[in-house]
């Protein structure tokens, strides 16, 4: 297949790039560089540089003999995606190009207006140009668990049948998203919907957990082939950030009493569901939902696996338990359903010792450049 990659620099994006360059697929790359951008303006870089995009694709040609074809704009901009839809025609576009934090979001005003804006802004250019350029073509749209939010009940797979009142209907399943960033992807399944609805659409919506890892079969163990590894309070996610903090003596940063409960899983597995999704597209008129993940874990796990990896691998490990400067709850009731992927084909892989110690081993590579400054800036929900 063609397939467009938007946000192709990104954490997730450039691993996708190569899977599916390395399965046989013609892939662009698409991205306007706004994380390295947000990352430099808040002095939060990653644990070590990565090459730009054109220089990453460089790379993996010179490796794997395999292409990515590479352009640099903002996707927000109707006159540059629709000369980029109009120029590909993809068959399938995977939509990552969102501003992907939550706490950045909850920075102040400006924050949270840049991400209202570009993520909608965005996910709408997209919809537009696949109605003018490409009307048979299938969305693969990144969300989130964090949609959701902690609800009472059992999480359904995207949808929810009620019965009320004697009579029945199914419904997306009711999102309660946990900050402004959450907000914007529910409000981005709400818009995909109704396309879905009026013009026929074909989308499907990975609700995905968590991810963790670094290295992939494509990247091996080439670092210029490498994603960021973003350890900060802002861009990282909660298992990297604790393997980075462990090697560095920073005592591991558990919000709240650690009963956060979500779904993780590592870049491997992420890039393995986006491959099912793509090949095994939604039906025309069809909004296809997947819980993705492979697990759950709450914090107090999380921390516990890596102080005992740091053990294992000589490291002196400190726990500590901050005031959580999150509207969030620290225990909560957390079953969400996740089955449609693994029909699909899904090999998992789990979260065992010896896939922490590797990660770990990984980050203890770069020691070195771990700035303590930018673990923890304690950006807080409330006002």
């Amino acid at each position: 297949m063609k397939v467009l990659i938007l946000g192709g620099d990104g954490y997730i994006g450039w691993p996708t790039a190569m899977k599916l360059s390395a399965t046989g697929h013609e892939v662009m790359a698409v991205d306007n560089y706004l994380r390295r951008r947000l990352m430099r303006d808040i002095d939060c870089e990653a644990l070590f540089e990565v090459p730009n995009l054109h220089e990453r694709a460089r790379v993996w040609e010179e490796s794997s003999g395999k292409s990515v074809e590479v352009r640099i704009g903002d996707l927000d901009d109707w006159s540059f995606i629709s000369s980029i839809f109009e120029e590909f025609k993809p068959d399938s576009i995977i939509h990552y190009a969102e501003q992907p934090s939550a706490p950045y979001s909850m920075l102040d005003r400006r924050a949270a207006r840049l991400t209202l804006d570009n993520n909608l802004g965005v996910t709408f250019n997209v919809i537009q140009a696949m109605a003018e350029y490409t009307p048979e073509a299938h969305l693969v749209k990144l969300g989130t668990m964090g949609e959701y939010g902690t609800p009472n009940i059992d999480i359904e797979e995207g949808w929810i049948e009620i019965e009320h009142k004697g009579r029945s209907d199914k419904f997306l399943f009711p999102r309660a998203a946990g900050s402004f960033y959450h907000t914007t992807k529910v409000l981005d399944t709400d818009m995909l919907w109704f396309y879905v609805r009026v013009w026929g659409l074909r989308v499907t919506d990975l609700m995905q957990g968590p991810v963790y890892g670094l290295a992939t079969e494509e990247s091996g163990e080439d670092d210029r082939l490498y994603s960021f590894l973003n350890y900060d309070e802002v861009f990282g996610t909660v298992l990297n950030r604790f393997m980075v903090q462990a090697v560095a003596g920073y005592p591991l940063t558990v919000y709240g009493r650690g009963g956060q409960t979500r779904g993780y899983l590592h870049l491997k597995d992420a890039l393995q569901c986006v491959q099912l999704a793509v090949e095994t597209p939604a039906d025309k008129g069809e909004l296809r939902v997947f819980n993705q993940f492979v697990e759950t874990f709450s914090v107090n796990d999380l921390a516990e696996l890596v102080r005992k990896s740091g053990e294992r691998l000589g490291l002196q490990v400190e726990v500590k338990n901050l005031p959580n400067p999150r509207k969030e709850a620290e225990e909560h009731y957390y079953n969400p359903a996740h089955t449609g992927l693994i029909d699909l084909g899904l090999q998992p892989n789990k979260l065992t010792d010896e896939v922490v110690d590797h990660m770990m081993e990984i980050t203890m590579r770069y020691r070195d450049q771990i700035s303590t400054d930018r673990i923890f800036r304690g950006v807080k929900w409330k006002k």
